[in-house]
């Protein structure tokens, strides 16, 4: 089953970018998923349990890391990635 997420991280803090940076380039070190960022969301494609296990460990890890922080998640069935939608 294919799993499509857009996310958007708030750290609690007043130094946000490092965060949502760091964040953002652990989710592309991952080769199985398709990650997409603008300047409002990530969003992320792959196999749903694939999927659901990296989101658990990088949102783990940026807590540890960098402390609190609100994760704003859609979910949706499917692979919604631009290329895989018909026009």
């Amino acid at each position: 089953m294919k799993l499509s997420v857009e996310i958007s991280m708030y750290p609690l803090k007043d130094e946000y970018i490092p965060a949502i940076q760091n964040f953002i380039d652990r989710l592309n070190q991952h080769p199985q998923l398709r990650v997409i960022t603008n300047t409002m969301s990530t969003q992320v494609f792959g196999d749903y349990d694939q999927l659901m296990d990296v989101l658990k460990q990088e949102m783990r890890a940026s807590y540890e890391q960098f402390g609190r922080a609100i994760f704003v998640c859609k979910f949706i069935d499917g692979d919604l990635a631009p290329e895989n939608q018909d026009v």
